[in-house]
């Protein structure tokens, strides 16, 4: 039986947006971290050559930071939204980057200079890869592209598990309390480490094969940085948005040794709930106040626009294989493009859609309020 709402919090959090901002720079730094290992990736395929070999991680943080920022923007108020409105306000959130995405993902398929793989499937499979992709509906369907469940924009997976830990924890885990969350948190820890002992990584959930890793992944992240705020673990320090960065790094650098699983699990486990918990109570200058603010606004659009040029930069990488300097060129050159493209995306397209579907919603409210 689900413990009654009111018994969910004995102690409210107190937060200012001073710890937001600092939890927002650090997604910021995460997600220019993913870009970066993305290049990688298409270039070396070996996880242990790659200076940033543990990037994957960062989607780990993505969901441990998801868990905390749900809970403070809507703990105390998602039962009375009720679920549907609650959907309504993280679709018109994530939503119109999914699409635009995917928008981006068929241009690269149709037109990628270096390898035109849209020559292999008729126009109705490509439609339905596409239309699976808008819908976030899993459909690894591409050999070359090595069965990602979303062919047209891969990073879309991690979407797909957001919506679902978004729907449980409307359903379900707001009503929890902190010893529900705990049991939770630690069957999700079990079936973490499970993953990663059968696959020898955490690296899953990206493609049809592993789907289920993604499930494992989320479901322990989420609900431990829901954890964090619902306890209130905001540890008070000195440290800076500079010192936060450099720790959070450090999980994306660290080399491969044997027993590689353990550490990622280790980190996931304990070290990102350690550090959200830091980013909640660190020190935010007036300088770095405007660094964070532009790299969490930053974050979201760049994660979900970058990946159509990772594909043409495979493609380019396997045709005319560029030297160690170019490479260095290219990916450094890439990932500021890339920044500055999400940055226009925002501006252009994501804020303005957002602003017209939330003026949407507030109209058709006050209609029905009549």
């Amino acid at each position: 039986m689900i413990p009654d709402q009111t018994r969910r919090q004995e102690t409210a959090p107190v937060h200012t947006r001073q710890h937001f901002l600092i939890l927002d720079g650090l997604r910021g730094v995460a997600a220019l971290a993913v870009v970066t290992f993305h290049f990688m990736e298409m270039a070396i395929y070996d996880y242990s050559r790659r200076f940033i070999g543990h990037g994957f991680l960062a989607v780990d943080f993505f969901f441990c930071l998801s868990g905390f920022v749900i809970g403070y923007a809507y703990d105390d108020r998602v039962g009375s939204m009720g679920l549907w409105e609650f959907l309504k306000s993280r679709l018109i959130r994530l939503h119109p980057l999914v699409l635009f995405g995917s928008l981006l993902g068929l241009l690269a398929l149709l037109v990628g200079p270096f390898a035109p793989h849209a020559l292999v499937y008729s126009a109705r499979r490509i439609a339905l890869i596409f239309l699976a992709s808008v819908l976030l509906i899993p459909y690894p369907a591409m050999s070359e592209r090595s069965f990602n469940l979303f062919s047209l924009n891969a990073p879309s997976w991690s979407l797909f598990w957001e919506y679902v830990a978004n729907i449980l924890y409307a359903v379900a885990l707001f009503r929890f309390s902190r010893r529900w969350l705990w049991i939770c948190m630690v069957a999700a820890a079990v079936m973490l480490c499970l993953v990663g002992y059968q696959a020898g990584a955490l690296s899953g959930g990206w493609s049809g094969g592993t789907f289920w890793h993604g499930g494992a992944r989320v479901a322990y992240s989420f609900v431990a940085g829901l954890l964090v705020y619902r306890s209130n673990w905001i540890l008070r320090s000195k440290l800076g948005f500079g010192a936060l960065s450099l720790l959070l790094l450090l999980a994306f650098l660290m080399p491969y040794t044997q027993g590689g699983w353990v550490r990622e699990a280790l980190v996931v486990l304990i070290y990102f709930p350690l550090l959200v918990a830091l980013g909640a109570g660190a020190t935010l200058t007036p300088r770095t106040e405007k660094l964070c603010t532009f790299a969490g606004t930053l974050s979201y659009p760049l994660y979900m626009t970058h990946y159509a040029v990772i594909w043409i930069f495979g493609d380019y990488y396997a045709t005319r294989k560029p030297d160690t300097v170019h490479l260095a060129l290219i990916v450094v050159l890439g990932v500021m493009v890339m920044a500055g493209f999400g940055w226009l995306v925002l501006v252009l397209y994501d804020e303005p859609v957002r602003r017209w579907l939330t003026a949407r919603r507030k109209a058709q409210a006050r209609v029905r309020a009549l």
